[in-house]
């Protein structure tokens, strides 16, 4: 599998543009809604309780392993928000190098407004992700 197309700096620069351009959060939600649309296929056989996200209001299952050097990350939720939510964590982590994704400061969904934006529940739900996706970075990193 090769690397993406754009750096984790040039996709967060992407989705910045993009929610500047969304001035109304009614369409930024709807933006987020559209990225979860585009989640891949999440196996049934991984939707198991060892699986499932701690922290999160709805249920998020996500999974990791390395190939070829690189994390790969799968991941699906039962609200449509949240997979959103998970769209743009892959978005920015998958199928990228440990190193790199240790490297991708998360500051950045502050900059976007999504602490703000989004209800504690599922703000805490967000950060636990990425503190999975980190952990599992940190965990198979050189």
């Amino acid at each position: 599998m090769s690397a993406p197309a754009n750096s984790a700096a040039e996709t967060i620069q992407d989705l910045k543009d993009a929610f500047m351009f969304l001035e109304e959060w009614t369409d930024r939600y709807g933006y987020l809604i559209d990225l979860g649309k585009k989640l891949p296929s999440f196996p049934e056989e991984l939707r198991v309780d060892e699986n499932l996200m701690e922290g999160c209001q709805s249920q998020v299952w996500l999974v990791s392993h390395m190939k070829e050097g690189r994390l790969q990350i799968l991941a699906v939720s039962d609200a449509m928000i949240v997979s959103g939510l998970i769209g743009l964590l892959l978005s920015v982590y998958h199928n990228r190098t440990p190193e790199e994704i240790l490297a991708t400061d998360p500051a950045f969904l502050q900059e976007l407004g999504l602490n703000q934006h989004l209800s504690p529940s599922r703000s805490n739900g967000l950060f636990s992700m990425v503190k999975t996706i980190m952990a599992a970075a940190k965990q198979h990193s050189a």
